[in-house]
Parts: C-alpha cells; structure tokens; sequence
C-alpha cells in the first residue's frame, strides 16, 4: 500500500495494490488521493491523477490512463471480464461520480459529473459527454461531439472555446493535484 499525505496534516493510505501478481504501473508525478484505491492491472501515465474516494478496479482485466488525465472524486473504473478493457487517453477530465465500464476515450475529452460509459463505448477526440448522460453499449460517439441525455445522444459540434475549455481542464487538474501532493 501507499500512503500519502492527506490535507489537513494527517497521515491516510490510499490503496494500490496488486491483484494476482499484477501490480498499478505508477507514470511520473502521479498522484493518488487518500481514500483512492488503484487494484491490479492499472496503468496511470505521468502526470495523472486519481482523486479522492476514486476507485481503479483492474482485476479482470486492464485499465489505461492518459497522461494528464484526472479522475476525480468517487469514479470508478472497471472493465468487463474477458469482454473489455478500459482506456483512457492523454488530457482527460472525468467529472465527479462517473462510472467508466469497459469502454474507451480518447484525447482530449472532458466526460461530465455522474456521466456513466458502458461496454464498449468508443469517444472520440475533442468530445464533451454532459452532466448524467448514459452511454448505451457499444456507442460511437463522433470526433468534436456533445453528447447529452439519456440514452446519450450528439447534439451538436463542439464549439472552438469548448474544445478550449478541454484543454484548460486537464492543465488545472495537474497543477491542482500537485498542490495536494504538497509540490
């Protein structure tokens, strides 16, 4: 186990723990929240961060994140026993509450608050998937996308300060999350 510095001084674990002889693979200045649990066959890119109460469930099977990707309070993410593996690419933001099932996002994606991506699940670059959308198995959602709703679905193209804001997300979330290593 590790165990990391919690915000008011006092000493908290998070978990990282291997599974069957499979350990996290930790990037460079990865930070990992008192309360988070990292399991089995995880793989976190530099910069990374896994918030507080976040769970990271690679037991049956692989789970990849992006550099500079941050995902913060209470999500989880699992894969789906010899069906799908999840992956997440670099600069991503995963709101508070989401649950990421087996599926894959790629660069550049802000993915809302409570948001929930099932098997299969493709998102391509430049996406924002809105606040409590559901992502039916096996949606695509197309480069450049807004999805919202339930089932989700694209609205519209995302606009050029949206595609920004992105960006501005996954940079605030690195430099947040140093500050709560205390660097």
């Amino acid at each position: 186990m590790a165990q990391a510095q919690g915000p008011a001084g006092d000493t908290e674990r998070a978990v990282i723990a291997s599974f069957e002889g499979h350990k996290p693979q930790l990037g460079r200045h990865v930070f990992v929240a008192p309360g988070a649990t990292v399991i089995g066959q995880v793989t976190l890119g530099d910069e990374a961060s896994v918030w507080y109460g976040a769970v990271l469930r690679g037991d049956v099977g692989k789970i990849t994140i992006g550099a500079r990707t941050n995902l913060q309070d209470l999500t989880v993410v699992h894969v789906s026993d010899g069906v799908a593996d999840t992956t997440v690419g670099d600069d991503v933001t995963v709101g508070h509450r989401v649950i990421l099932h087996g599926c894959t996002v790629a660069h550049h994606v802000l993915v809302g608050m409570g948001a929930v991506l099932m098997d299969h699940v493709m998102v391509e670059p430049y996406c924002l998937i809105a606040a409590g959308a559901l992502l039916s198995p096996g949606t695509r959602v197309p480069e450049g996308s807004l999805v919202v709703g339930v089932p989700g679905k694209v609205v519209r193209p995302l606009k050029q300060e949206e595609r920004d804001r992105i960006e501005a997300s996954a940079a605030h979330y690195v430099a947040l999350a140093q500050r709560h290593a205390g660097g």
